[in-house]
């Protein structure tokens, strides 16, 4: 420590004063980085422990997981196939899809062609004759005697589907004709017959769920909300009807997407949502099913899986894949403190337990269990996490207060180093100017042939004012030090403030008596007294004087004055010197700083009559303010609180 402080006793500067700061950071710093590091190491290794006995008590759970989730996958593979030969495909696929199994469902032929949700197109014969062929004439311009025209083919034809076109192409010339009412009661009664359920037209579409649909959107605006909610729940019905394989995948598709438009409901948007998960599968081009195992379909975040001999395959998105494996049968019999999760290939376990193959039939699938709530595992390494943590803030906080100590320590060492040389080259350089100038002076009377007494008395007065100089420089100086040790001594006594002026006026009179200077005192009548030490406070206004008679030119104009107001009294000392700017008025009473100017310099002094002063004013429970401009004078405001506004001099604790 002493081989750093007298690295920086040269000066205490503000870059030494970073450099000792920055030096004692790193002091600090790495240690505590250090004890961090070691901290963390141990917290991440108390938690690794907590995890491994976790994982210990709970891998028979994982292996019973494991083993029921490959039963499931094996026995859905060997249950698939029965269902696909003995049950309609379009109702396996609601099956599948209904009891949550799968997300949607191919089904293929015994030679590998798609069954459903493929077209299943059963083109029917379109009808001709001159008779159809007029009608549709006419219905490009006539659409009510369109209308009549399809009225009498449907009388006369011979079979359900020809009829049922007529029906639907007179509902249509109804509607063109502007007959909406006359079209409802066509599409809703006639046509709506049990003979139609099966007609289709020539793409091999149903007719009666299309007209159904059209009688809806007729009945959107109309009062008449029962008959439409009667027809909506007909329609709905039998869209949804999978035992019925008359319809078509795509005409389903179709119809569930307007429904669900019109009244959206649950089970309709999930039928919607399988049917279209399997016709984008089927757009991908795979016609075959492949094998039973769970791999990725041609479609993102979708996977597939088939059946034992290939007559389904069933497609799962990733997410309800894996809330499946959790409820299903993988799932039974796990502690209620931990659920499963199902890790598609390539995802990590994360925060889970470690992971386990899931099951030969879901190649790259893995099984991890994990806990339903956190704060078990968490308890399990806390306690000596948090002893580890308290240890370490103590540690540093501790390290942090003893380098603050420390540091502002050093820096007080080194300010006061710092304040020693400045005063022992200030004292070195104020008491040589006066020694000189009256070494010189005695020198000179010493080596004259004769004294000549004007010369004499001359020579004498100049010595006189050197010395007084000189006792001045040194009272300031004893002054410093007393208040640097703190032992400066004030006899506080009951005063009338004008004699304070008189003393401090007397004692610079003979000096400024001197030609070039005009000096004037001038107390108000009738001063309060003051509860003040006579010789600080003479001294105080002697050292604005000595300021004010050194900072002005040659013709100086100096005023003491003193007045009353507001329970106190203000001396005031003005002069007509340099002045001050305005960023020196806020620095000018701190210790050994002088004006940058060149009268300033050229003066003298050691910059610390100015510190005296506050603090003898100070210690008078008083302020000294300054008021000044560049080359226009200033004028330095002492205010002492008069004696009859003290509360209780006595109680009053100064230094001493």
């Amino acid at each position: 420590m002493k081989a750093l402080l007298r690295s920086f006793s040269p000066g205490v500067g503000r870059g030494r004063s970073l450099g000792l700061a920055l030096v004692l950071l790193v002091l600090v710093v790495a240690p505590s980085a250090c004890l961090v590091w070691f901290m963390t190491q141990a917290a991440k290794n108390e938690r690794l422990a907590a995890r491994q006995r976790l994982v210990e008590a709970y891998r028979g759970h994982l292996a019973l997981a494991q083993e029921r989730l490959a039963a499931y996958w094996r026995r859905a593979a060997e249950e698939l196939e029965p269902q696909a030969e003995a049950v309609p495909a379009p109702a396996l696929f609601a099956r599948l899809v209904r009891a949550g199994l799968a997300d949607a469902a191919i089904c293929f032929d015994s030679a590998g062609q798609v069954v459903y949700p493929g077209a299943n197109l059963s083109p029917r014969p379109e009808v001709s004759g001159v008779s159809w062929t007029a009608a549709q004439d006419l219905e490009a311009s006539a659409s009510a005697e369109a209308a009549a025209a399809y009225a009498r083919l449907a009388e006369l034809a011979t079979n359900a589907d020809s009829c049922a076109r007529a029906l639907q192409a007179e509902a249509r010339s109804l509607i063109q004709a502007g007959k909406k009412e006359a079209a409802i009661g066509l599409l809703t009664g006639p046509l709506a017959g049990k003979r139609f359920e099966r007609a289709a037209d020539a793409q091999g579409r149903l007719i009666v769920p299309n007209a159904e649909l059209l009688a809806l959107d007729l009945l959107k605006d109309s009062a008449d909300a029962p008959a439409r909610v009667e027809l909506l729940a007909r329609l709905k019905k039998r869209v949804l009807d999978y035992e019925d394989s008359a319809m078509t995948a795509p005409q389903r598709r179709f119809l569930l997407r307007r429904l669900q438009a019109l009244h959206p409901e649950p089970e309709v948007l999930s039928m919607l949502s399988a049917e279209d998960l399997a016709a984008r599968y089927l757009e991908t081009g795979t016609s075959r099913a492949g094998e039973s195992e769970l791999r990725p379909a041609a479609l993102p975040g979708v996977w597939q899986f088939a059946s034992a001999r290939g007559r389904v395959l069933t497609l799962h998105r990733t997410g309800s894949l894996m809330a499946g494996a959790r409820t299903g049968a993988a799932a039974q019999g796990l502690p209620p403190d931990v659920s499963l999760s199902l890790l598609p290939p390539g995802k990590e376990s994360g925060n889970l337990l470690p992971s386990v193959p899931a099951s030969p039939l879901l190649p790259g699938w893995r099984l991890a269990l994990a806990l339903r709530d956190q704060r078990m595992f968490d308890t399990a390494a806390e306690q000596r996490i948090a002893a580890y943590v308290w240890v370490g803030v103590l540690v540093v906080a501790t390290a942090a207060v003893l380098a603050s100590l420390a540091l502002g320590l050093v820096r007080r060492q080194m300010a006061l180093t710092q304040l020693r040389n400045d005063l022992v080259a200030n004292i070195t350089h104020e008491l040589k100017t006066p020694l000189a100038s009256m070494r010189l002076l005695v020198d000179t009377l010493l080596n004259g042939e004769t004294l000549h007494a004007p010369t004499v008395r001359e020579y004498l007065q100049m010595i006189a004012q050197e010395n007084l100089r000189l006792s001045r420089l040194i009272d300031n100086f004893l002054a410093f030090s007393r208040m640097e040790r703190n032992k400066y001594a004030f006899d506080f006594k009951e005063l009338p403030a004008a004699a304070i002026v008189d003393a401090a006026a007397a004692a610079v009179r003979e000096r400024f008596q001197g030609p070039g200077c005009r000096f004037e005192v001038a107390p108000a009548s009738g001063l309060p007294p003051v509860f003040a030490d006579a010789d600080a406070l003479v001294t105080a206004l002697m050292n604005l004087l000595d300021n004010a008679y050194k900072y002005s030119g040659d013709d100086k104009r100096i005023t003491l004055a003193a007045g009353a107001g507001n329970g106190s009294v203000r001396f005031a000392v003005t002069d007509n010197g340099i002045g001050l700017a305005p960023r020196d008025t806020r620095r000018i009473f701190k210790r050994f700083f002088r004006v940058a100017q060149g009268l300033a310099r050229a003066s003298g002094g050691c910059g610390l009559g100015l510190s005296i002063v506050e603090f003898i004013v100070k210690a008078h429970h008083g302020s000294v303010r300054v008021q000044s401009r560049p080359g226009r004078g200033s004028t330095f405001t002492i205010a002492i609180p008069a004696a009859n506004a003290r509360p209780n001099p006595a109680l009053d604790v100064h230094p001493g």
